[in-house]
């Protein structure tokens, strides 16, 4: 378990202090957590009988650690996939939700096995990983991590308000793909002209 909160920890971290742009869907969000993460909870941090922003303002990291662990660890079932893919999926499912296990179930379509893309960690789901890190043992955390990274341009490509999150304004690396390439080996970063290259098209 203590691994598992380094984890959630170094997640808070990168997930920052708290934010509200409009242009990003979760709304208001402090240290990952989002007020429909809290409204969903009924976390009334203030005590005021009311779950609002104020509420997200109020949040501390220890508690958006717990969160974390209890509600994109545990309940995810997370723990059920081999522990070196564990770290990039806690990570992508508090930024996505069950995305982070759809894009991890299409991985393994791609690799030849047949799990069913739902969004959940089941039995034939952590078998396919099991099979899958015996398979390629050095390469499954890359394998996913380049698949995350996909996703992430792939959102950018249909949605132009969210490519600010993939691209910074001089054109670099933005967050997302950042974020993404911290779980990628770094001979599989993609070199700087190669992510402009991904971008070209965008406006």
């Amino acid at each position: 378990m203590e691994k598992i909160r380094i984890l959630a920890e170094e997640i808070v971290i990168r997930e920052g202090g708290f934010v509200n742009d409009p242009d990003d869907p979760g709304g208001a969000t402090k240290h990952g957590v989002t007020l429909a993460t809290l409204r969903r909870l009924k976390a009334d941090i203030t005590g005021d009988g009311l779950v609002t922003v104020d509420d997200v303002k109020a949040l501390s990291p220890e508690e958006a650690v717990d969160v974390f662990i209890v509600h994109y660890f545990q309940r995810p079932r997370i723990h059920l996939l081999p522990e070196v893919l564990q770290p990039s999926v806690f990570d992508m499912f508090v930024n996505a939700g069950s995305n982070a296990v759809r894009i991890l179930q299409r991985l393994f379509n791609d690799m030849g096995q047949r799990v069913t893309v739902d969004g959940v960690i089941g039995p034939h789901t952590a078998l396919a990983a099991e099979t899958a890190a015996a398979a390629a043992p050095d390469h499954i955390a890359d394998a996913y991590g380049i698949a995350r990274r996909n996703y992430y341009y792939a959102i950018a490509d249909r949605r132009p308000a969210s490519r600010k999150y993939a691209r910074r304004r001089d054109g670099g690396k933005g967050g997302w793909i950042l974020r993404a390439e911290e779980f990628i080996s770094p001979r599989y970063h993609l070199s700087d002209a190669e992510h402009r290259e991904r971008t070209s098209k965008w406006d």
